[in-house]
């Protein structure tokens, strides 16, 4: 069920983006020379690109890395925006980057994942930005945390940011996995699903980490539905002071928008459609309600095997008989072409129910 505590103004009523979608956002990581400016900025220009991106303050890791260009940054954008016609946009972490965001005409800013995970940095920021019209995107939290992320666009909402959306660029993980981030695309869908009218913007460069695999992350975002792509260009990457593996020439994303991916529609007029997709998705919804009467039926003997283990002392949790279990459920899953973290992931949260269930019985908290 979708939410309906965010006041958005749609994206094409932004000035800076048109339909068909994808809506495109690009430019270097980070602006390091008037030259290098001006050189992508032109060669995006004459792709069409409407809304020029470059980092002016660089958040890093390790001290004596390139932190930006800082101010002398915007006054290249500046430049790019009134001999190219071009919309400008950067990353803001304090009040200070708003007031020089401000005053030196960015038309965008966007929130770095490492500040979002902040609700102190992300307060101070809409404070600054408070009636305002510029539009703020927001991108998810370096941690998979879907209400922190809901919470900065609360904060923005409240201090009158209508024009408002999100960046999908993927989690921090520790897990070895091709991309720099993990996309953990069930997080951006559930967010999607509460919020339908939230623009959104996907940022394969960030996820990938490498050029390489850009082109399979944009597909699918916009298998998805997503509005919109912010990709790192660079007029030259090899010579780039950040991420330089993840960025790619004006002419490499002229080649990646205009022949290497497709967009989708998000429905057809074609009557064959509308009368197959009606009965396909009527199958699943007697799926669903069968599955629910299943899951509640497996609930309800669960409460009993709580009552039984209270009655004769016995613990909640058996992790010998749950690992079989799970074991036995990959295995069958896997004849029937489930995918194994799928099962996981669902029968975990049964068991998890079921634990919380049995708990109840035993603490003496149950309604029964």
């Amino acid at each position: 069920m979708a939410n309906k505590n965010l006041e958005l103004i749609p994206l094409y009523e932004w000035g800076m983006f048109t339909e068909p979608r994808p809506s495109v956002i690009a430019g270097p990581c980070s602006a390091e020379s008037e030259e290098q400016v001006m050189t992508t900025a032109e060669g995006l220009k004459d792709l069409g690109i409407n809304v020029f991106r470059a980092g002016i303050w660089k958040p890093r890791t390790h001290p004596g890395c390139f932190e930006g260009i800082g101010v002398p940054g915007l006054k290249w954008m500046q430049r790019a925006k009134r001999e190219f016609g071009l919309k400008i946009a950067t990353e803001v972490a304090s009040q200070k980057h708003v007031f020089e965001c401000l005053k030196h005409g960015v038309d965008l800013v966007w929130i770095g994942a490492r500040t979002t995970a902040n609700p102190f940095l992300v307060q101070e920021i809409a404070d600054a930005l408070k009636d305002t019209d510029i539009p703020v995107l927001v991108k998810n939290p370096v941690n998979p945390d879907l209400d922190l992320w809901i919470g900065a666009l609360e904060r923005f909402n409240r201090a009158g940011i209508k024009k408002l959306g999100v960046i999908h660029r993927g989690f921090s993980t520790s897990e070895k996995i091709k991309y720099r981030n993990n996309p953990e695309w069930q997080i951006a869908i559930e967010l999607r699903s509460r919020y339908p009218e939230l623009p959104f913007f996907v940022d394969p460069s960030h996820m990938a980490g490498s050029r390489d695999y850009i082109q399979e992350i944009s597909q699918r975002s916009l298998d998805l539905g997503f509005e919109g792509l912010m990709i790192e260009s660079h007029c030259d990457p090899a010579c780039a002071l950040s991420d330089s593996k993840q960025q790619l020439t004006p002419e490499q994303l002229r080649d990646l928008l205009y022949n290497k991916i497709t967009v989708r529609d998000a429905d057809s007029d074609n009557q064959s459609w509308k009368e197959n997709i009606d009965q396909l998705r009527a199958k699943i919804d007697i799926i669903d309600e069968n599955l629910l009467y299943t899951l509640a039926s497996r609930m309800k003997i669960s409460r009993q095997i709580g009552e039984y283990k209270r009655d004769n002392n016995i613990a909640i949790i058996q992790a010998n008989r749950w690992d079989a279990v799970l074991e036995q459920v990959v295995a069958k899953g896997r004849e029937a072409g489930l995918p194994e973290k799928f099962l996981v992931t669902v029968f975990n949260a049964i068991h998890e129910a079921s634990v919380e269930a049995q708990n109840e019985i035993i603490s003496g908290h149950s309604e029964d």
